[in-house]
């Protein structure tokens, strides 16, 4: 003889196990709110506050230490890749926006002892506060490394 279970026993059968753990004290798993994109963001956009809301997860189902868990740190922030609606943004998804960019015009700055000489030259790479790039120096046409500023400019450092 074999046995069958109806649909109404199977959802009642269901239900139970759902229930079994909350009614043996279980706790609730811990749950996070994270920013996740509205809509989709591709690579190259910048991302805006209004493209962002908090999405709440099961905190043993994300990998914490590999997202960003706060808006304000990923507005005015740049896509490195596609980001997906409704899923969180991985810490390596994202760049800072770049203050200079490969083929355009960029002045290169040199201090020393009250001493300031300004060129112009043509970023060979972009660039974000801090990073180091390579530019060619419109006058002499010599490549030169130097470090972008916020205000746009490569401070170039004695040799």
């Amino acid at each position: 003889m074999r046995w069958t279970i109806g649909p109404v026993m199977a959802m009642c059968l269901a239900l139970l196990l759902l229930l079994a753990p909350a009614a043996a004290g279980a706790s609730e798993p811990e749950v996070i709110a994270l920013p996740v994109p509205r809509a989709t963001i591709y690579p190259g956009d910048t991302i805006s506050a209004d493209g962002l809301y908090d999405r709440m997860f099961v905190a043993r189902s994300v990998a914490r230490a590999t997202v960003l868990e706060s808006q304000s740190a990923l507005v005015g922030r740049v896509a490195r890749r596609t980001l997906l609606p409704n899923q969180p943004i991985a810490l390596n998804a994202i760049r800072d926006a770049h203050v200079i960019t490969q083929g355009k015009q960029a002045f290169l700055v040199f201090k020393a002892d009250g001493l300031t000489i300004t060129s112009a030259a043509v970023a060979l790479q972009n660039g974000g506060v801090g990073d180091t790039i390579s530019a060619r120096n419109l006058d002499s046409g010599i490549i030169i490394r130097g470090t972008v500023q916020a205000d746009g400019t490569i401070r170039v450092d004695g040799q």
